[in-house]
């Protein structure tokens, strides 16, 4: 089989799809459609809109079946592929300062230091790229097949620093870049990853200034601040935000949110939770995040999570009663608000005892405070002695997307052995926390 036929191989056929009824089955090869080769998933997505298709399909036998499919226009098919693009995916060629991957331990999984920078996986799985992988005709195909939304690490529209920053020389052309795809609206969530004493201050300002001026296509912008582990050696020497720059930074972006409030109708630019837990600052309203465009990003995380629960909250039983002790296992920076949560829940139900545990990240280093970081590693040597009750809680965010491993290849499995006691995972969704609670602990 030659490499591109098997980048096409079928993994899954949806229940009652056009695909089942034609009897095309998982493990059947994809060839082209109305006569062309499908070289990726955006050719697949664009080809496969019109309400007339001829499409060619090997069977797992050799036997080659031409389906002829009259369908709604933009019907799915209903076919997933092994090969989510259909393609290899763009390794980034930057060499950002402040890079994640490159602070990473050695001897994790070969998956954890690959670098993506592929706009198909920004469309597809919502990854943030760069646009300095893609040539002009990139962004054109880009246009025509209108991939919409894109999320893309914009970081500064200095085209000095940015070129700098990200340690590309073909990185300064990203406002050109990013005015050509909104002016053919397409829709762009952006991001900066805000380093001290390199794009914060003045920078921050242009940048806010530049990048609110393409609003609506350019939808909203998250600010976060760099991650550093303990693994930087030989890396650029950055500085961390603390409690006073932290505070800072919230000033000047709730200056332009009120601004821009006024003049565009939106307050298009917002920090991620962990500005405020830094700052010891209270996070602002629920409906100050305006439906949430960056909640990936870890904008408003907690708030809408509050937000969730307390209104879940009001439909538990008042006279419900369970008997059981629970441990909840989270980050640094989320514990005092999930102890906050916990406590409501135990007044509303009787004899239930939550225990709230956040778990220093000695694996990347302390300045690591986020639960999506946490190791099974850390969270198994900081609770082998302590008293966890019926069973244990960790946010399914700890763990590999779809399946039950840690980052330090651990798993649920591992922890249970070591740990002596039921693991269970959790949606970090308001409902589903007080639900998973509830009926795990019924069960």
């Amino acid at each position: 089989m030659n490499e591109k036929k098997s980048r096409n191989i079928i993994s899954k056929i949806e229940t009652g799809s056009i695909a089942e009824e034609l009897e095309i089955e998982k493990g059947d090869i994809l060839l082209n459609i109305n006569g062309k080769e499908v070289m990726d998933i955006l050719d697949y997505l664009f080809l496969i809109a019109d309400d007339f298709l001829e499409v060619e399909i090997e069977k797992q036998g050799g036997e080659v079946w031409v389906l002829e499919i009259d369908k709604d226009y933009d019907e799915d098919l209903g076919i997933e592929f092994e090969n989510p693009i259909l393609d290899k995916a763009k390794f980034c060629k930057n060499r950002c300062i402040f890079c994640f991957i490159d602070q990473l331990p050695k001897n994790m999984r070969k998956s954890l230091y690959f670098k993506d920078d592929d706009s198909r996986l920004s469309f597809l799985q919502g990854n943030f790229v760069t646009l300095t992988n893609l040539t002009d005709d990139d962004i054109d195909r880009i246009i025509e097949y209108n991939i919409s939304p894109i999320n893309v690490s914009i970081h500064t529209t200095n085209p000095g620093l940015r070129v700098e920053m990200l340690g590309n020389k073909n990185a300064g052309n990203l406002l050109e870049r990013i005015k050509k795809l909104t002016e053919n609206r397409i829709l762009i969530n952006g991001q900066i990853v805000l380093c001290p004493g390199v794009n914060d201050g003045i920078e921050l300002e242009k940048t806010i200034e530049d990048l609110s001026s393409l609003y609506p296509n350019l939808h909203s912008l998250a600010i976060v601040p760099v991650g550093v582990t303990k693994f930087r050696d030989n890396l650029y020497s950055m500085q961390m935000f603390d409690k006073e720059k932290s505070r800072k930074v919230i000033k000047q972006v709730h200056r332009w949110q009120g601004k821009l409030k006024e003049s565009i109708e939106t307050r298009f630019v917002y920090l991620s939770d962990e500005f405020y837990n830094i700052a010891e600052k209270d996070l602002p309203r629920y409906d100050e995040y305006e439906g949430f465009p960056q909640i990936e990003n870890g904008v408003g995380l907690i708030r809408k999570l509050e937000h969730e629960f307390n209104e879940h909250l009001k439909t538990v039983p008042k006279n419900l009663e369970l008997n059981k002790t629970i441990s909840i296992i989270t980050g640094v920076s989320a514990h005092s608000f999930l102890k906050e949560l916990s406590r409501k829940l135990t007044e509303r139900v009787d004899n239930l005892e939550v225990n709230v545990y956040a778990i220093i990240n000695d694996y990347f280093g302390e300045t690591i405070t986020v639960s999506g970081l946490i190791t099974g590693q850390d969270i198994i040597n900081q609770l082998k002695d302590k008293a966890l009750g019926d069973m244990v809680l960790i946010p399914k965010s700890m763990l590999k997307s779809e399946e039950d491993i840690f980052l330090d290849d651990l798993t649920i499995e591992d922890m249970e052995k070591y740990l002596k006691i039921k693991v269970v995972t959790c949606d970090v969704r308001g409902k589903e926390f007080i639900e998973s609670i509830i009926n795990l602990v019924e069960e």
